[in-house]
C-alpha cells in the first residue's frame, strides 16, 4: 500500500512526487519510458526553457481562464529559480522573460531526480500501467508488473504532442472512465501546413505580427520562417494554439510601419526607384514574390495611386488559410485535455473522486511559448503533491 502512486515521470509527475515525499508520504513513480523527463531533454534546444518569470494566468489558453491563477500563485517562477539556484545550476534569461540553463536540460532532470530521491520517493520505470480502479477506499494501479495499491493516484502521463517520446492519452482515458470530462485535444504550439506552399519562399525569415481573421484577440509578434510544407516560427507557434481548422491567419509583414506612406516616400525622395526598393524593409526573395504580377516594370513614382495602395495593403494584411497543421509529431504541447470544471483548481483533485488527482499538459491549460508550460506542470505538479500526500495522511 503506497500513499501516492505517480504515473509519469515528465515535469509534472517528478514535481508532484517530490512535493508529496517532502510532506511524509510514501511514494512510488509508474513509467513506461526507461528514464524520467525525456521531454525535459529536448526542449529548449536542449538547453531547457525552464520557467518564465513573466508567467501568470493571462498566459495561458484554457476554457476557463482563470483556473490556473491558484497554482501558479502558489507556486511562482521565483520559486523554481530558487530550487535551480540551491542545486548550484547556473542559468540565463533571454528576450521576453525565458530562463535557460546555461549548460543542459539535462541538470533540472538530475535536480529532480535529487528532489526526488530527498523524499524518498521510489521509481519503478520500464512499467506500463494498463488500467486504474478504485473501490471507494483505495486506488489498484494495474501495471504489467502487477497490481499496485494507493490511497491517492496523480496522473501525469502529459499529452499527445512527440509521439516519438512515448506519447499517450492515458491520462485523458483514465479521467473519461471516472466520468471526467475532457475538451477535444488538439496540437499546440506547432507549424501550420498550406495548401499552397511556396518551396521557393524556404527559409526565409522576418519578424511579423499575426492574428486570426475576425479576432481582435490573440495578436502575436515575433519571428517568421517560411518553410517547405507552410509556415513556422514563434509567432506562427504561438497562435496556432488558438486556430482553428478553416479559420484564415493575418499576417502583418512589417509592424509597426505604415507601408504606403514608407513607398510613397521612397518614391518621392527617388523618383527611379522601383516596387522592389521593398527589398530594403523586406527579405529579398519575399520582395519578389510579393511584387510580382502586382505592379509592371516602371518606377514606383509611375505606378497608379492604386496599385501602390493595393500591394502596401498586401504587406501590412497578407492573408493565409492553413490546409493544417504539422500535427502532434511537431507540435510542442496538446491544447485541450481534462476539463477544468471537474478539477479544484487548489489541489488539482478530481472533484467527484477523491484521492485523483491530474496535473500538466493533461490539465485543460496550455500556456504560451517560452517556459510558461514547464511552469504549469512545476505549478500543478506542486498543489498535487502537496494535496495528496495530506490526503494519504488522513
Amino acid at each position: 500500500m503506497w500513499d501516492v502512486i505517480v504515473i509519469g515521470a515528465g515535469a509534472a509527475g517528478m514535481m508532484a512526487a517530490a512535493h508529496a515525499g517532502q510532506k511524509g508520504a510514501r511514494v512510488l513513480v509508474l513509467d513506461h519510458a526507461e528514464q524520467p523527463g525525456r521531454k525535459i531533454l529536448i526542449s529548449g534546444g536542449g538547453r531547457c526553457n525552464f520557467t518564465n518569470i513573466k508567467a501568470d494566468w493571462r498566459y495561458y489558453r484554457s476554457e476557463n481562464p482563470h483556473f490556473c491563477r491558484s497554482a501558479l500563485a502558489r507556486y511562482r517562477p521565483q520559486d523554481f529559480l530558487a530550487l535551480v539556484e540551491a542545486h548550484k545550476i547556473s542559468w540565463h534569461e533571454k528576450e521576453d522573460g525565458q530562463l535557460f540553463c546555461d549548460e543542459s536540460a539535462r541538470q533540472i532532470v538530475t535536480m529532480l531526480e535529487a528532489e526526488c530521491r530527498a523524499a524518498h520517493v521510489r521509481f519503478q520505470l520500464g512499467c506500463v500501467v494498463r488500467d486504474v480502479a478504485h473501490d471507494g477506499h483505495v486506488f489498484a494501479v494495474e501495471t504489467v508488473q502487477g497490481v499496485l495499491q494507493a490511497r491517492a493516484v496523480i496522473l501525469a502521463t502529459g499529452g499527445l504532442a512527440l509521439p516519438k517520446l512515448g506519447a499517450t492519452d492515458f491520462s485523458l482515458r483514465i479521467a473519461q472512465r471516472f466520468g471526467l470530462r475532457v475538451v477535444a485535444p488538439a496540437p499546440a504550439l506547432v507549424p501550420f501546413c498550406l495548401a499552397e506552399a511556396q518551396p521557393e519562399l524556404a527559409g526565409v525569415s522576418l519578424p511579423v505580427t499575426v492574428s486570426l481573421m475576425g479576432r481582435k484577440k490573440p495578436c502575436f509578434t515575433g519571428g517568421m520562417v517560411f518553410t517547405h510544407r507552410g509556415v513556422s516560427g514563434p509567432a506562427i507557434l504561438q497562435i496556432s494554439s488558438w486556430w482553428e481548422r478553416g479559420e484564415a491567419v493575418r499576417l502583418n509583414l512589417l509592424p509597426g510601419r505604415d507601408v504606403y506612406e514608407m513607398m510613397r516616400t521612397i518614391s518621392q525622395k527617388r523618383p527611379k526607384a522601383h516596387a522592389a526598393a521593398l527589398v530594403e524593409a523586406l527579405p529579398a526573395r519575399l520582395a519578389r514574390y510579393l511584387i510580382h504580377g502586382r505592379m509592371d516594370g516602371r518606377p514606383l513614382a509611375e505606378q497608379p495611386a492604386k496599385s501602390v495602395r493595393v500591394l502596401a495593403n498586401y504587406v501590412a494584411d497578407w492573408t493565409i488559410r492553413p490546409s493544417s497543421t504539422e500535427g502532434y509529431a511537431k507540435a510542442e504541447v496538446m491544447r485541450g485535455g481534462v476539463d477544468t470544471r471537474d478539477l479544484s483548481s487548489q489541489t488539482m483533485e478530481a472533484r467527484s473522486v477523491p484521492g485523483l488527482y491530474i496535473v500538466g499538459e493533461a490539465v485543460d491549460v496550455t500556456g504560451w511559448l517560452g517556459g510558461y508550460n514547464f511552469q504549469w506542470a512545476w505549478a500543478s505538479g506542486a498543489a498535487a503533491g502537496q494535496a495528496a500526500a495530506e490526503r494519504a495522511s488522513v
